[in-house]
C-alpha cells in the first residue's frame, strides 16, 4: 500500500490516518505526546497492583513504568547555526554511510542511516529547512531495523523534501519491535531544521538520502543526537 498526500500509521493490521494532524513544535513538554497513554496506563497499573497486593508485586510495574517514561521521553535541542548543515533527524548510532540509488526520487544519493534502539529518543525531526514534495508510505515486513534489507523490506513512510535546488529524501522505518510510524505532514508543507514532524514506536531506523554533492560528517558506528548533530554539509 503507497499513499502520496498524507504519511501512513500502522499496528499490525490496523492503519490509521490523521489528514488534519498539525505539525508540533517547540516548546515540548518533556514526554511526548505520543506517549502519554502510555504512561498513564503503566503508572496506574503499577499502582493498583501496589494498592491490592502490596509493594512487593507491583515492582515489576514499576520498572515498566519507568522504561515507558524513558522511552517517551521528548527534549528540546538546540540546532547548529551552520546554514549548509543537515542534522540527524533521529537519535541513535550511525550504521551505513554509502552511495546508493534513492528508490523515491530515482537517482544516485548518499545514504546515511540512522539506527535506533529501545532506549533512545524516538521523535523524529527535519534535518533542513525545505518543502515538502510529497509523502509516501509503503507496508512492509517488521524485520531488525539494523538490518541492510529493513530499507526496502520493512514498513516505513518517506518524505521527500526540496530546499534550493536540491532534494533530499528522509524515511522512518519500522523495526522488529516497533509497529506504529506516525508522521504529521503532507505535501506542501514548510518545516524547519530541527523542527518534529514525526515518531517511531518501540525501535527503529531513519534513512536519510541526500545529493552525491553533500560532504559526510559522520562514519559508521557514531552515536548522533537529534538535530544537535550535524550528519553532512551540502
Amino acid at each position: 500500500m503507497k499513499g502520496g498526500a498524507g504519511c501512513g500509521y500502522h499496528s499490525g493490521s490496523v492503519t490509521e490516518r490523521r489528514a488534519n494532524a498539525s505539525v508540533s513544535a517547540y516548546p515540548h513538554p518533556i514526554i511526548a505526546r505520543e506517549g502519554w497513554p502510555f504512561v498513564i496506563a503503566s503508572l496506574a497499573a503499577a499502582v493498583v497492583v501496589w494498592a491490592i497486593a502490596g509493594p512487593g508485586w507491583s515492582v515489576p510495574l514499576w520498572l515498566l513504568a519507568a522504561f515507558v517514561i524513558q522511552f517517551f521521553r521528548d527534549p528540546p535541542r538546540q540546532a547548529p547555526a551552520q546554514a549548509n548543515a543537515v542534522l540527524a533527524p533521529a537519535d541513535g548510532r550511525i550504521v551505513k554511510v554509502e552511495k546508493t540509488r534513492d528508490p523515491y526520487t530515482e537517482r544516485d544519493t548518499l545514504l546515511i542511516s540512522v539506527f535506533m534502539n529501545v532506549f533512545n529518543v524516538h521523535s523524529n525531526r527535519s534535518p533542513v529547512d525545505g518543502t515538502v514534495e510529497r509523502v509516501e508510505y509503503s507496508r512492509g515486513k517488521f524485520v531488525n531495523a539494523d538490518l541492510d534489507k529493513a530499507s526496502t523490506e520493512n514498513e516505513r513512510n518517506a518524505m521527500v523534501m526540496r530546499l534550493d535546488g536540491e532534494r533530499i529524501t528522509v524515511v522512518q522505518v519500522a523495526g522488529l519491535i516497533a509497529r506504529r510510524i506516525l508522521c504529521y505532514v503532507k505535501a506542501g508543507d514548510r518545516l524547519a531544521r530541527g523542527q518534529r514532524y514525526g515518531f517511531i514506536r518501540f525501535g527503529s531506523r531513519v534513512d536519510l538520502y541526500l545529493p552525491l554533492t553533500a560532504r559526510p560528517r559522520v562514519a559508521v558506528g557514531d552515536r548522533v543526537a537529534a538535530t544537535s548533530t550535524i550528519l553532512a554539509e551540502l
